[in-house]
């Protein structure tokens, strides 16, 4: 989240409200655990090297996903940071494009046998691989694993076999001149391998672990989804990336249902418009995995382990906003602004906050919808999903109040949808006639949190003027010192 002083002065006079939420998150927010506290010790193992090393890698190869692991309750921080080393030391072996396949191959159906190896490591991988000090250093990782619980392992293991096979068939098909994902189930498949399995995964050292209940290891429908729905929004945010590094990962179908030959041809002059349907049918193909995903959510009873599960999901649902009709992914990287980042971080603390998120984030893209598009109904139904299950688990009539269920508003009895409904229409008609009498438009919104924070704005204006004056006069007083020296000097 660091930004530098210009960047940060940018924000305030751009984005006043961003430049708000950035300040509460550095004042006021706390990480829930310190793994480097000698009082967890005994979970974090902190207090070994080998463990401290692999703590460093974490930082070095996920910046988004540190931070959640590390606040994760009891041992399960220290088990998902293993894990997660385990699976991206893999997944370097699957991207690094300088390893031929004859080497490549065997390594990824047999890595999770090298997990039983003390003091294995790899060191063939190209100059340039980001995460090569990773596989150069894996024995540490090894240390640590084979220090967790035998069903830990038992599951990493049987998560990490099953990946393995997948990324070795793609990389033969792939060295066959065979893209492997020509339609919306290789698709699936592919996202399968290299994520849905992570969810299994996770879900099962949730219950492993004892910090959720034992039926969630069995929700593999469910963890799949939650795989699929992050990994589908990051194949759609990293197009141009893959597609300069020779990674083609879009479905072929949704490709040429747009007159495009290959994938790279969406990123030509005059193909824009074409190109953004075929964007288009990436969001709303990975926008059905989004009930599932919210259905996943519910489930969870432990705190850390929701914060860590939600908390990228409203990343990915925020993400597709910011992708959807922007044009701009065929030619870089594309994020949410930081601002949004802290506050997802700060506001998703449970089922429902999660659900007003996703509908917050659906009806944005709803927004953008055009007519034109050949999935604007499809998309509309999409969206529409979201929404009704958020409407069916936490009715917009009522108001939760600890454990007691109210009524909203007008009274404390029951009240009928179309009685609601009139209300809600009396009162904007209401709204409307008292703003047409006090001839303004009236600024107010319905979330007093929304309001557009003037005297915030015009401190920090004010303070930029002042700063400019004393920044002037100070400079005024050095060339007239200057002169003056100039003129005794003569």
């Amino acid at each position: 989240m660091s930004m530098n002083s210009t960047d940060l002065l940018k924000l305030a006079l751009t984005h006043p409200l961003e430049f708000r939420t950035l300040c509460r998150y550095k004042i006021w927010y706390e990480p829930k655990r310190d793994i480097t506290d000698p009082e967890e010790h005994a979970t974090t193992g902190y207090d070994r090297e080998s463990m401290r090393t692999c703590w460093d890698f974490l930082d070095q190869t996920s910046r988004s996903f540190a931070p959640v692991i590390k606040e994760l309750d009891s041992v399960l921080a220290r088990v998902i940071c293993i894990f997660y080393l385990v699976l991206r030391a893999l997944d370097t072996v699957e991207d690094d494009m300088t390893i031929p396949i004859e080497k490549k191959e065997p390594i990824l159906r047999a890595f999770y046998q090298k997990l039983h190896e003390p003091g294995w490591n790899f060191t063939e991988s190209g100059p340039e691989e980001k995460d090569r000090n990773l596989l150069v250093k894996f024995h540490a990782v090894i240390d640590e694993y084979m220090l967790l619980d035998d069903e830990c392992k038992r599951v990493i293991a049987d998560i990490t076999k099953k990946m393995g096979n997948g990324m070795a068939d793609y990389c033969a098909a792939a060295e066959r001149g065979q893209s492997g994902v020509e339609n919306i189930a290789d698709f699936d498949l592919y996202c399968h391998f290299v994520a849905g399995l992570v969810g299994e995964g996770l879900s099962g050292l949730f219950a492993a672990t004892q910090l959720e209940k034992p039926f969630i290891a069995d929700q593999l429908e469910l963890s799949n989804s939650m795989g699929l729905f992050l990994q589908k929004t990051n194949i759609l945010r990293d197009y141009r990336e893959d597609v300069d590094l020779g990674r083609e990962f879009w479905p072929m179908s949704l490709v040429k249902q747009q007159g495009f030959n290959n994938r790279a041809e969406l990123k030509e002059p005059g193909n824009e418009e074409r190109a953004l349907w075929v964007i288009s049918s990436m969001v709303l193909d990975a926008l059905r995995h989004a009930p599932d995903v919210l259905d996943y959510l519910s489930l969870l009873k432990n705190q850390s382990v929701f914060n860590f599960a939600a908390i990228p999901q409203v990343h990915a649902i925020a993400t597709l906003e910011t992708c959807f009709m922007n044009p701009d992914i065929l030619h870089k990287n594309v994020k949410i602004r930081k601002a949004a980042a802290v506050q997802i971080l700060m506001t998703v603390r449970n089922p429902r906050d999660t659900s007003v998120q996703f509908v917050s984030y659906a009806r944005k893209i709803h927004a953008k919808l055009s007519p034109a598009d050949p999935n604007f109904i499809k998309l509309s139904v999409a969206l529409s999903r979201i929404e009704q299950w958020a409407e069916r688990r936490f009715p917009s009539l009522l108001d939760f109040d600890g454990g007691q269920v109210l009524v909203r508003r007008w009274d404390k009895r029951y009240i009928t949808f179309a009685e609601y409904d009139r209300r809600v229409t009396e009162r904007e008609v209401a709204e409307k006639q008292a703003d047409a009498l006090a001839g303004k438009m009236s600024f107010e919104t319905k979330n007093p949190e929304d309001k557009i924070p003037w005297k915030f704005f015009f401190l920090i204006v004010g303070s930029c003027i002042s700063l400019f004056v004393v920044i002037g006069i100070l400079v005024w007083f050095f060339v007239m010192w200057l002169s003056e020296l100039g003129k005794r000097g003569n």
